[in-house]
């Protein structure tokens, strides 16, 4: 008697994974298939074997993950994956078989792949209102999920206090739950830089740029963070620096550039940037026009629709 024979399998569990996180861009087919590998490929192979063993399974779960859900920054790699175990188990489902795929949140115990997160990386993750869930908490929803009779569920804990943040609006997918746990909290309008005095304006950008890095690294507070330290060496990573420029380009109402904080690196620098960028315009003289010309940029600017039409008629004339 073979040993299956002797002790039939029943269940399938698949708790794999690899994370390599980065933008897009820096995503190499080597990264990405160092990530897919562990997850499509595992689960592809335990549910052909699984359908090879002449057995019906009692139950055939895989570790997915919220971001395959989200889509979380930094994770286009790992999101794909997870999504992939979403879809399998609907596709086992749809064919009869056992199914179900668990898109976990963060967990908060030190061991797992939530263990080698940052200070940073945590941070991000509880910007979008996941809350981490402790070992027994996971377990008493894994147990729940089992009887559920649903394919695929989310469980993960949740921050409404997060979700209720005027500056940090919640996913799309998550604000249905920011309204059942009551109305968010105005945002203020956003505070103008350009009527400050140089000076004045300088200390008030800095003291925003501060912030903004603290809230991005995840500090405490602003005094932590210091001004003339480069940002690369405080933690700040790419996706960070994307943020960042976010953050800050919504709170002063400029486009930013995308190489923003790489060239700017030090919250000082930053600070000098964003001040020259919101000090107002100097008065310029007003010109005399040429009358060479037909139509000065000027005139046509503030030119009626009829003086445009007899315009264009002098012209064609």
């Amino acid at each position: 008697m073979g040993l299956l024979s002797a002790y039939p399998v029943r269940a399938v569990v698949h708790a794999a994974g690899v994370l390599d996180d980065g933008t897009v861009e820096s995503l190499s087919g080597e990264r990405l298939a160092g990530v897919l590998r562990p997850k499509v490929d595992a689960a592809w192979y335990l549910h052909e074997v699984s359908r090879g063993l002449g057995v019906e399974l009692d139950a055939f779960v895989l570790f997915s993950s919220v971001a395959g859900t989200l889509g979380t920054a930094g994770q286009a790699n790992y999101a794909a994956a997870n999504a992939f175990l979403d879809a399998l188990v609907v596709r086992r489902r749809s064919e009869g078989l056992a199914g179900l795929s668990l898109a976990w949140g963060l967990w908060s115990g030190a061991e797992g792949m939530g263990g080698g997160l940052s200070v940073v990386d945590r941070a991000r993750i509880a910007r979008l209102g996941i809350a981490p869930l402790s070992d027994e908490r996971a377990l008493e929803l894994f147990d729940a999920a089992l009887v559920s009779g649903e394919p695929v569920l989310v469980p993960t804990g949740i921050d409404t206090t997060t979700l209720h943040d005027p500056h940090n609006p919640p996913h799309a997918l998550l604000r249905s739950i920011a309204r059942q746990a009551g109305p968010p909290a105005e945002a203020e309008p956003a505070p103008s830089f350009a009527h400050l005095p140089d000076k004045e304006r300088h200390e008030a950008l800095l003291a925003l740029v501060r912030q903004d890095v603290a809230h991005v690294l995840g500090h405490a507070s602003p005094r932590s963070v210091p001004v003339d330290r480069g940002l690369l060496q405080l933690g700040m990573d790419s996706l960070g620096a994307v943020e960042l420029r976010n953050r800050l380009g919504t709170a002063t109402g400029l486009r930013l550039p995308t190489t923003l904080v790489f060239d700017h690196p030090t919250v000082t620098a930053l600070a000098d940037y964003l001040a020259q960028a919101t000090a107002p315009e100097e008065p310029t003289a007003a010109l005399a026009p040429d009358e060479s010309e037909t139509a000065p940029q000027g005139r046509l600017d503030s030119a009626t629709d009829d003086e445009l039409f007899k315009l264009i008629d002098d012209l064609e004339g």
